[in-house]
């Protein structure tokens, strides 16, 4: 109860510093789309997003102390609200919306436009903000030193170990640039092979890695251990499940197939048993894994929404200080009443009166749920495609029952799961940033204030992202597989027309159901099962590397701080990347792709081009390794 009274933050309530600037508007903006458009392409592609709270902040940092030559912590807090808040509306996106280009490939509706995934961010983003204020002071005051809120708290180590923040943004910025080059020359010039594929003919099985920095990035920053889920899973697809269906199947036809296995094998390889029939009993694993995150945290869930509602009771009115500001309860209540109606009268959400209620209960459920698992175990385990799941089965139930059927039906039913996905991870992110304000003693009105800017800048930067990459690379192709809206895709249909190969997917969800009987975290690993075996290979050896730093034989605090260099550095490889990849798929739409492709000018043989995405890919692992290890080395010689 005395948790506030007792707690005493960097800068004093009574002491008024700058925060909301034009400086931290404008920066924090720019962050917001370069990491909302960095995530979303990173989403697609590996089926997960990484935390950029710290990333923008020691980019403030760098900017706001040595360009603008300003020392103010609370302004570059400002700038890591807003820009923080782009990766976060990214991930809530990226699970959903992509069915949308999926089902219009087939022909099934119209390819949404950018306004309409724009206005369906922008609900779901502002949703999240305001049913995040009243919980303010029941999670991140009340809790103080019982939550910890990982990710908000380490935000608030960085802004606070300001005096080095040039050379960490230096840090994110090398990486961006270095990531950005090898993009360009893997994806652009196509010099050199972006995976590297061995086909192993005995076992009819295939095993390889792919080659972007990027993608290491991922298994640096979440670990090995994640890593090493995520390739398990891969290698139980890809050298288990996919040389058993060729073995006892090659003279069968199965459904969703129309050759026979043998056939399918022999014009495709591993690959085409993969698209056929994996990524079906891979879904399964995803929704069986989602769902029991959710049933596992349910105690969780219980105690906090019975906290948040007696916090609700008590009014949360409080004293006159700084620190303790929120926006105005009144003014929070007639937001939410607002956009409920707009849910409901926007064309583009089809669904009733009604309906738009049940969106909104389900959507402060979640957003309390995301809250506090965020505080608890940290973004990267909130469980929010679980909570997509657990919503868009509900909601397609209802609708199907109401008689919403075909393209009307598939629309609502996305369109509430995306609205209830972003509420989730904005309500999380915005937590997040919360806790780091309280720490540093910013105002809390200026914050939600910050947040909103966010949303409503990286709202209107993801319809035109998401269009891009799906008009340069197709959303469920090799390239941008989007699994997680494929999974989405695939629930929609099985609820609604029941055409699914059930038989498939209820395979997947038994395997998920048994890596979790063993203790394993099923998420990475049926993601792991989803994936192409290249690309968590990658992600392995991001994880490897990181372990390697993790067993270094050196003083806790140097080798913490070479950790955080390394995933500092990485931070910056995944914005690199990102931003190259959209600005290939705009180059791609306006036609100059083929003007930079040297491959087939040149007439590169394919072992030269493997033997080069090997080279670049030792040269990554050396990068990394001398922005991190030897990066701290070179300061102790000095």
């Amino acid at each position: 109860m005395d948790n506030q009274k007792q707690f005493k933050p960097y800068i004093p309530a009574e002491k008024i510093t700058p925060e909301i600037t034009v400086a931290s508007v404008i920066m924090g903006i720019l962050l917001a789309v370069v990491f909302g458009a960095a995530n979303a392409y990173l989403g697609v592609k590996v089926g997960m997003t990484v935390s950029a709270s710290i990333p923008a902040a020691v980019i403030a940092m760098g900017v706001i102390r040595i360009i603008l030559r300003k020392n103010s912590i609370l302004e570059s807090n400002i700038v890591q609200t807003i820009g923080s808040a782009g990766e976060s509306l990214a991930a809530g996106a990226i699970f959903t919306l992509p069915a949308l280009f999926l089902w219009a490939e087939e022909g099934i509706m119209d390819k949404p436009d950018i306004v309409e995934i724009s206005v369906i961010a922008v609900l779901g983003g502002l949703l999240g903000v305001f049913f995040m204020v009243p919980l303010r002071n029941a999670l991140i005051v009340k809790e103080h030193g019982v939550l910890p809120y990982p990710e908000g708290t380490a935000c608030a180590e960085v802004l606070l170990a300001g005096e080095q923040g040039g050379a960490n943004a230096s840090t994110v910025f090398a990486g961006m640039g270095f990531a950005a080059v090898l993009k360009f020359i893997i994806d652009g010039f196509k010099v050199v092979s972006g995976e590297i594929s061995v086909a192993i003919k005995g076992l009819k099985g295939e095993i390889g890695t792919q080659i972007y920095p990027a993608v290491l990035s991922v298994g640096y920053i979440c670990g090995a251990r994640i890593s090493s889920f995520m390739f398990a899973g891969g290698v139980l697809s890809w050298l288990v499940i996919i040389p058993i269906i060729v073995l006892f199947g090659a003279d069968a036809t199965i459904y969703p197939g129309t050759t026979t296995i043998g056939e399918m094998y022999a014009a495709g390889g591993a690959s085409a048993i993969w698209s056929s029939y994996i990524r079906y009993i891979g879904a399964g694993a995803l929704a069986a894994g989602g769902i029991i995150s959710l049933v596992k945290s349910l105690p969780i869930i219980i105690k906090t929404f019975g906290g948040a509602m007696k916090s609700m009771k008590s009014g949360g009115a409080g004293s006159n200080l700084r620190t303790e500001k929120d926006f105005n309860m009144k003014f929070v209540i007639g937001a939410i009443l607002v956009l409920t109606l707009l849910v409901w009268l926007v064309p583009v959400i089809p669904v009733s009166l009604l309906g738009a209620f049940i969106i909104v209960v389900f959507g402060f459920f979640f957003a309390t749920v995301s809250s506090r698992m965020v505080g608890l175990v940290g973004s990267s385990n909130n469980p929010v495609s679980g909570m997509a799941i657990a919503t868009l089965l509900i909601s397609t139930l209802i609708l199907k029952f109401t008689g919403a059927e075909g393209a009307e039906g598939y629309i609502s039913a996305i369109a509430i799961g995306s609205i209830i996905c972003i509420v989730s991870a904005i309500a999380g992110d915005t937590s997040q940033d919360l806790k780091t304000g309280f720490i540093l003693g910013a105002t809390p009105k200026k914050q939600q204030i910050g947040e909103v800017i966010g949303v409503i800048a990286s709202a209107l930067a993801i319809g035109g992202t998401l269009y891009l990459l799906d008009s340069a690379y197709g959303f469920g192709s090799d390239e941008i597989a989007a699994p997680q809206a494929t999974l989405m895709k695939l629930i929609v249909e099985g609820v609604m027309g029941g055409e699914l190969p059930w038989n498939l997917v209820f395979i997947g969800a038994m395997i998920a159901v048994i890596i979790e009987i063993i203790r394993i975290p099923v998420l990475p690993f049926a993601i792991g099962m989803y994936l192409p075996v290249q690309l968590n290979a990658c992600i392995m050896i991001g994880g490897l590397i990181r372990l390697f730093m993790d067993k270094l034989n050196k003083p806790e605090e140097e080798k913490k701080e070479i950790t955080n260099n390394g995933i500092l550095f990485c931070s910056g490889m995944i914005a690199g990347e990102g931003i190259v990849g959209i600005i290939i798929a705009l180059l791609s739409i306006v036609g100059l792709t083929d003007a930079f492709d040297l491959s087939a000018k040149l007439g590169i043989p394919a072992i030269v081009m493997n033997i080069g995405g090997l080279v670049l890919l030792a040269i990554t692992i050396l990068t990394v390794l001398k922005f991190s290890l030897w990066k701290k080395r070179a300061k102790t010689d000095e």
